[in-house]
């Protein structure tokens, strides 16, 4: 710590609780902030104070939003028939970006981890299973990283939806790389991904 103000000392203690900011990039942060953007730094200060207080997650995908239905959701140019389900935020940015999927998202905010106890309620997967059947999706997408708990999340989505009729489940191509997460994919490799994306069933 600086020893020289307990407010600057704390300011550079909560940028690290950012993931891969560490002391001296926090302090680097602080003293920009102080010295040359304090109008930056208060912009930054109130929109991520209405952030936290007003965000939350999409009734229908859970993706992070302020309105009850997030702008995907409500989008009546996209396929709702299509459900891409993914394990983070960061991955619907990653597909975005890809310019190739117009379909609807399920996020999970994570995996299947029993060490971890994250379980399926967690991951509100019975949610997932009843809008499945609720809404007669025509295709699941599969698009779990390739991590050995990506992989074990995708076999038990599977295994719970291989029943429905007239559903077909499908996965990624492997062009994502084995161990792979999606927001560190580039967007060509997604986009090959997506469009050679694989047949697990096919009831249509």
């Amino acid at each position: 710590m600086s020893k020289v103000s307990p407010l600057v000392d704390s300011l550079i203690e909560a940028f690290q609780c950012l993931p891969g900011v560490g002391p001296k990039s926090a302090q680097r942060m602080t003293l920009h902030l102080l010295e040359r953007n304090k109008n930056a730094g208060l912009v930054l200060s109130n929109t991520l104070e209405m952030a936290l207080e007003k965000v939350d997650k999409c009734k229908e995908c859970r993706i992070f939003t302020e309105n009850d239905i997030c702008e995907i959701c409500s989008n009546e140019k996209r396929n709702s028939k299509i459900l891409c389900i993914v394990e983070s935020v960061s991955d619907v940015f990653a597909i975005e970006q890809s310019n190739q999927f117009n379909g609807h998202y399920f996020i999970l905010h994570g995996h299947l981890s029993p060490i971890d106890d994250i379980g399926p309620e967690e991951l509100a997967l019975n949610l997932l299973f009843s809008k499945v059947k609720k809404n007669n999706v025509n295709e699941v997408i599969l698009a779990t990283g390739s991590t050995l708990e990506g992989e074990t999340t995708s076999h038990f989505i599977f295994d719970n939806l291989k029943s429905v009729e007239e559903l077909k489940i499908t996965k990624l191509a492997r062009g994502v790389p084995l161990g792979g997460e999606l927001e560190y994919v580039d967007r060509g490799t997604i986009m090959h991904a997506l469009s050679d994306r694989q047949i697990l069933k096919n009831d249509s």
